[in-house]
């Protein structure tokens, strides 16, 4: 993937961050945004042009690539937002808010953010786009959408050594039919989010604004 989405922006700002978020499916954990800036006019060497969606990367070019972000970019952001706010807030708004915390995480203001997906609302002092299907289109936000995943399965990894009997190594919070068996025979556990119901367990579905992915 190359920076062509950028560079026609680059003739106007110099700041510009790609933000993606993963964590909107899964019926445990937080959800996670990442933003990502490049300095003006960069251009993604042999290693970089392998970024991509991070749904299309195993999991060790994910890990491999994310490095590489951390150490080109400019700046990386993270906005984690936890199960009780996903749950006060609805998974839409907690996204939202996510994408909002990781462009403030920056360390330096970006001029303007290209955004994952088909709306957004916050950070109301920079100008922003949004982008659907952007981490398959845009080099920021694919990169944006590898540090996120990371991050995220890093987390959920850690919650399994907690919580073992879940599997959260494996389906990282996503409702496989494995995590469903586990929460039908143990119940659900603190990192839960108590929203999201299951039909498959007889319980009536409540709002799940925003899900895909």
């Amino acid at each position: 993937m190359t920076t062509a989405f950028e560079q026609k922006l680059w003739r106007t700002y110099r700041w510009i961050c790609g933000v993606d978020e993963v964590g909107r499916g899964p019926l445990a954990g937080p959800v996670v945004a990442a933003a990502v800036m490049f300095e003006k006019g960069f251009t993604p060497d042999d290693k970089l042009q392998r970024v991509a969606d991070s749904k299309k990367l195993s999991p060790q070019a994910r890990t491999e690539l994310a490095q590489l972000i951390h150490d080109r970019a400019v700046a990386v952001g993270i906005g984690e937002v936890d199960v009780p706010t996903i749950d006060r807030l609805n998974i839409l708004n907690a996204t939202f808010l996510a994408m909002t915390k990781a462009i403030e995480q920056l360390v330096l203001q970006p001029e303007f953010a290209l955004i994952d997906g088909n709306r957004y609302c916050g950070a109301p002092h920079i100008a922003f786009e949004t982008v659907v299907k952007g981490d398959s289109k845009v080099f920021s936000i694919a990169a944006a959408s590898i540090v996120a995943k990371v991050y995220r399965d890093k987390l959920m990894s850690e919650w399994d050594a907690k919580f073992p009997q879940y599997g959260f190594a494996k389906h990282f919070g996503y409702p496989t039919p494995e995590h469903i068996e586990a929460i039908r025979k143990y119940g659900r556990c603190d990192i839960h989010r108590k929203a999201f119901k299951l039909s498959a367990l007889g319980e009536k579905s409540a709002s799940r604004q925003g899900i895909s992915k």
